[in-house]
């Protein structure tokens, strides 16, 4: 994997994320946080889509790494959900 193809990766992460947070109505941090949230919304997505029997949907291979999209601004509205949870507001 080439720096540009990691820099694609980590800019479609952050995208992700940040629609992620979007939808939950949470959000803390910056962009590293909306990257973090991608990535861990695309792990999250990917296992509940692999327990559920259900398909990967718009995958985008960046230096033959798949990313999910759907799947992951689906878990990461579900991580942030659960952030906001646990946390109390200040």
């Amino acid at each position: 994997m080439t720096v540009l193809e990691f820099l694609l990766l980590l800019l479609i992460a952050g995208i992700c994320g940040a629609i992620g947070q979007a939808i939950a109505g949470f959000s803390r941090g910056g962009i590293l946080v909306s990257i973090a949230v991608g990535f861990i919304g695309a792990l999250l997505g990917s296992w509940m889509s692999s327990k559920l029997g259900l398909p990967e949907l718009l995958n985008v291979t960046i230096g033959g790494n798949s990313f999910p999209i759907i799947w992951s601004i689906i878990g990461s509205v579900i991580f942030v959900m659960v952030v906001g949870l646990l946390t109390r507001k200040r």
